[in-house]
């Protein structure tokens, strides 16, 4: 039984990259055809699975409506809502992420979309790199060698672009950095055209619970005027872990709508391109 749930999950994984024919899952999974057929027959009576006229498969509608259950539970993202639209007014309409960790990986759990007619891809639920994102270092940072040791071993350090670091070493470097400045960047390091800036969200203990990021293409703002926003961002995931920690305390109602103004001055360290 465990492992045709193994299976089930592998042939949902597979269809979350895109359609696919029940010889792609077969050579996917390394199994015969006739065992994934068995397998997506019960998946799609459950409506985890759909296929189309040309019998190719994708993701069910079911799956649709865990992935919308899954990102409401996330209770941080009501209260980071109103914080999130404040900072990216003050930022200049330029799109702001929350994201936390899911296992090895973080991820998106609420935005707002830039104004710019110039925009970055991102969607809600999707995954983050690790290693090449401001958000990815931020949650990385706050981690436990205990988790974060096996989470290194687990990266493939892929580099994305000429400025992607590429080794556990030089990323542990960096998440000290981050530590230190209480802040991270992706300088171009996981799409050539997009700077980006991140700070943690922290609980009442001061754990980080989870990340907060502008996102700015190169032809808006260059790394020095992404670097500007630093304050900004600090302001607003001091705001979020504040109304946080009351509404996790459990007497906090819902958070007012934060007036959106720029926090006091914090040094940034400033990196020419």
């Amino acid at each position: 039984m465990s492992q045709s749930v193994h299976r089930a999950l592998q042939i949902l994984a597979r269809l979350g990259q895109g359609p696919a024919t029940l010889d792609d899952l077969a050579q996917a999974l390394g199994v015969h055809k006739s065992t994934v057929l068995r397998l997506v027959r019960t998946l799609e009576e459950d409506r985890f699975v759909r296929r189309d006229h040309r019998h190719r498969l994708s993701l069910g509608s079911r799956m649709f409506e865990l992935g919308r259950s899954s990102l409401e539970s996330h209770g941080i993202r009501d209260v980071a809502q109103p914080h999130l639209e404040a900072l990216a007014h003050v930022t200049g309409g330029q799109a702001v992420h929350l994201a936390v960790l899911e296992g090895a990986r973080p991820v998106y759990v609420a935005k707002v979309e830039s104004t710019s007619s110039v925009r970055m891809y991102s969607r809600l639920g999707l995954t983050a790199s690790l290693h090449a994102t401001a958000v990815g270092k931020v949650l990385a940072s706050d981690l436990p060698e205990h988790r974060l040791a096996p989470l290194l071993d687990a990266t493939d350090f892929e580099a994305y672009t000429p400025r992607t670091i590429t080794g556990a070493a030089a990323y542990r470097d960096e998440l000290e950095r981050v530590r230190r400045q209480g802040w991270a960047r992706d300088a171009a390091e996981h799409e050539p055209f997009i700077n980006c800036v991140g700070a943690p969200v922290r609980d009442a203990a001061g754990r980080v619970v989870a990340a907060v990021s502008v996102s700015v293409p190169d032809v808006i703002l260059d790394l020095d005027g992404v670097l500007a926003l630093v304050p900004s961002v600090l302001a607003a995931t001091a705001a979020i872990g504040a109304d946080w920690a009351g509404h996790d305390a459990g007497h906090a109602g819902p958070p007012e709508p934060p007036a959106a103004q720029v926090a006091p001055h914090h040094p940034v360290e400033r990196t020419s391109r």
